[in-house]
């Protein structure tokens, strides 16, 4: 069954501000996971739409950020659970929305007239292809979590179609939001002088850095002596033409995306993977390997290049040198980058909120 995106029609879409409460156990002032990333762009975005946003995260508060956060610190282990505890005692009666990104499946009953789930993946998807048998346990627990999520919340969203078949219960897709204007690429923006690979990810784990790491070593290097390579991570071992830069700023990131040549994430699992919308929007041709968030994204193959492990190589090396497909790629990749416009998503968002409200307020 064809998974529904709700349409928006900005003229019913009423004015008045609403009380938002978001949980989200990540943020970007503590962590680089992208749910977080994009928890502080919706929240962003509600709050210029004059709502009156509060982030509850284990994070502390995000520089400069225009909504309220509100920290929870953890310590020890098996924090994850403990957060979905604290989240539980939380006192959201002085709301009008609980939009929750992860560990509301402790909430009931609920406090707020609308409650709103996304679910960024499926945990049971990933455990499928993390390693340990440790954390893939933990994987299935957050993942029976999840499960009950979906009948806390008055409405569950998935990020990407594939995310349904571990719950072809939810129906509703909407995807995470890039703010197209702040990731646009000026025409003035030179492109690096060498063939320049970006990655931004982890080395190890589902991410795969490694794997991209040894196809430049063993396939594109001895090709293209001149090429570079950009590792957006904290845990890549140092290499001949690679970069390891760490974590640095959006701003820093931007520019990357500007001045590369091509992008490459060849995760094993991904439920969206923002990295890939970011970098469609920012007109970079992206090479991935195929997983939910990468096809939904790259539209099957249509908005950039779905290729296996072994021909990662080959694909890369074919886009560094063939400088009419990179143009081609950097059009049509911008073409569905309009898909994921920030605006957009916010305003599916906030007409869902209002039609839970009005349902409430009809039930009363």
């Amino acid at each position: 069954m064809k998974a529904k995106m709700p349409t928006v029609n900005s003229d019913t879409v009423p004015r008045r501000p609403l009380r938002i409460a978001m949980i989200s156990y990540y943020l970007p002032s503590g962590s680089k996971i992208g749910v977080g990333y994009w928890v502080d762009q919706l929240a962003r975005e509600m709050t210029r739409r004059h709502h009156h946003v509060k982030v509850f995260s284990s994070c502390p508060p995000v520089e400069n950020a225009p909504y309220e956060v509100v920290s929870i610190p953890l310590f020890g282990n098996l924090r994850t659970f403990r957060f979905a505890e604290a989240v539980r005692r939380l006192d959201l009666r002085s709301f009008d929305v609980l939009h929750a990104h992860g560990d509301d499946y402790l909430r009931w009953p609920r406090q707020t007239p609308a409650h709103v789930r996304t679910m960024h993946g499926s945990c049971f998807a990933e455990a499928v292809h993390i390693q340990g048998a440790k954390e893939r346990l933990r994987m299935v627990a957050l993942g029976l979590g999840e499960l009950l999520a979906t009948l806390v919340a008055d409405r569950t969203f998935v990020v990407s179609p594939a995310t349904r078949n571990w719950m072809p219960w939810v129906r509703d897709v909407i995807p995470p939001g890039i703010d197209l204007d702040r990731f646009r690429r000026p025409p003035s923006t030179p492109r690096e002088p060498n063939p320049t690979i970006l990655f931004v990810g982890t080395y190890r784990r589902r991410k795969r850095g490694w794997l991209l790491m040894q196809v430049f070593q063993q396939v594109i290097r001895p090709r293209i002596p001149e090429a570079r390579l950009w590792m957006v991570c904290e845990d890549c071992p140092p290499a001949d033409g690679v970069e390891v830069l760490g974590r640095i700023s959006d701003e820093e990131l931007i520019d990357r995306y500007h001045r590369a040549w091509v992008f490459c994430l060849p995760s094993s699992y991904e439920g969206f993977g923002i990295p890939y919308a970011e970098a469609l929007a920012a007109q970079l041709p992206v090479v991935a390997t195929p997983n939910d968030g990468s096809r939904y994204i790259l539209d099957n193959g249509r908005a950039g290049v779905l290729c296996q492990p072994e021909q990662l190589g080959e694909e890369i090396l074919s886009l560094l040198t063939d400088a009419k497909r990179r143009t081609e790629l950097e059009q049509s990749g911008l073409s569905r980058a309009q898909d994921f416009d920030l605006r957009l998503i916010a305003a599916q968002y906030e007409k869902a909120y209002w039609a839970l409200l009005e349902r409430h307020t009809s039930i009363k």
